[in-house]
């Protein structure tokens, strides 16, 4: 886009009207008039954890009604600057209409994070599929894909666990990302991703396919005891020793622990913690993430409901693809979004598969 018309501005000006409307701004007003009111109370200290989601709670209401109160008043100041409709006005103004347009879509976006644990931060897995070295090779490829994303959206993020894979790359890894909306932005990764190329492994350059999964689950450091309660025959602890190589953030001592969740037969494993105790504090928390998940998925009222297995990460469940021989195409199947630039894509250009999901859902 090298111009953009008066209509343009005009249908922006609509769909912030519009985003104004759904936000309901009178009654977040009154939400945070009733939230200051009460930090402003002398025992407002006395509960520390309350206290905070208290003041998240204000910044973030205060924070929506400027931003879009912003974005009017900048629309506004743009069609009055467009009297007179020259084009080199609209060639001048075009940077400033590119940044109203995306401040609009990041506003739209937020209208489908209303999930429960949308706002949270996340717990993120990638395990090597089918295809021995070249789906650990492809594992390693999406950490450093879904890395590179996190790092562009000023997110931070940990290794909590990692397991190599025998001859390159890695078979597992558990990542923490602290970011805000992580887990509602990222929670449609969880899925089989499949690449397909021309094997550097293998002394006939063939053609390989290789697969790998990746778990998405909110880190539930709040959750509601009613959400997830799991009885304590239904668990079964065990103290290991770290395994593979690791992290520079793994702990390889005997206090990395491993729980198993005997119903289900969902294995945790952490090791990032100093002690024992903390450990299995952390496994416990990504272990109810895991079957809140499920529970949520399948619309299953109680955890003892829960049955069957995960998908093996293998043929027939993929949700994209990535081919980078004998063409260069990435594509969503849930959403048809794609991309002729994979190496763009793998760089974490993820955006629009991400957007576009967010949309369906």
């Amino acid at each position: 886009m090298n111009q953009f018309s008066k209509k343009q501005l005009q249908k922006l000006k609509e769909k912030a009207i519009k985003i104004e409307d759904s936000l309901d701004i009178p009654t977040k007003k009154e939400v945070l008039n009733s939230l200051e009111k009460q930090s402003r109370q002398p025992n407002f200290w006395n509960n520390n954890k309350l206290a905070q989601d208290i003041l998240s709670q204000i910044s973030d209401i205060h924070s929506e009604i400027e931003n879009i109160s912003t974005i009017q008043e900048e629309i506004d100041i743009l069609l009055f600057l467009l009297e007179g409709d020259s084009d080199s006005k609209r060639d001048m103004l075009l940077e400033d209409f590119k940044k109203i347009e995306e401040k609009i879509k990041n506003f739209e976006l937020l209208n489908f994070l209303s999930g429960k644990y949308d706002k949270n931060n996340a717990t993120f897995s990638i395990h090597a599929g089918q295809g021995g070295t070249e789906a650990n090779d492809w594992a390693q490829m999406l950490l450093r894909m879904y890395t590179m994303y996190i790092e562009k959206k000023g997110w931070k993020y940990n290794i909590t666990n990692i397991l190599k894979g025998n001859e390159t790359g890695i078979a597992t890894v558990t990542i923490d990302i602290f970011g805000k909306y992580a887990y509602g932005i990222l929670k449609k990764e969880h899925g089989t991703h499949r690449l397909v190329r021309l094997s550097p492994f293998n002394a006939q350059n063939l053609r390989q396919t290789s697969f790998a999964g990746v778990e998405v689950i909110p880190i539930l450091e709040d959750i509601d005891e009613k959400d997830i309660e799991i009885p304590k025959g239904d668990i079964e602890f065990k103290a290991v020793k770290s395994g593979g190589p690791g992290g520079q953030n793994v702990n390889k001592t005997s206090s990395a622990v491993q729980i198993i969740h005997i119903p289900t037969g969902i294995t945790v494993h952490c090791s990032t913690q100093r002690s024992q105790l903390q450990n299995k504090v952390k496994a416990m928390q990504i272990l109810k993430g895991k079957l809140w998940k499920i529970v949520e998925e399948n619309k299953l009222k109680e955890i003892s409901d829960i049955k069957g297995e995960y998908k093996i990460a293998g043929w027939g469940n993929q949700i994209r693809n990535y081919i980078l021989h004998p063409y260069k195409l990435v594509k969503d199947l849930r959403t048809e979004v794609e991309s002729t630039d994979p190496e763009k894509v793998l760089d974490g250009e993820l955006e629009p598969f991400l957007e576009s999901q967010l949309r369906i859902q």
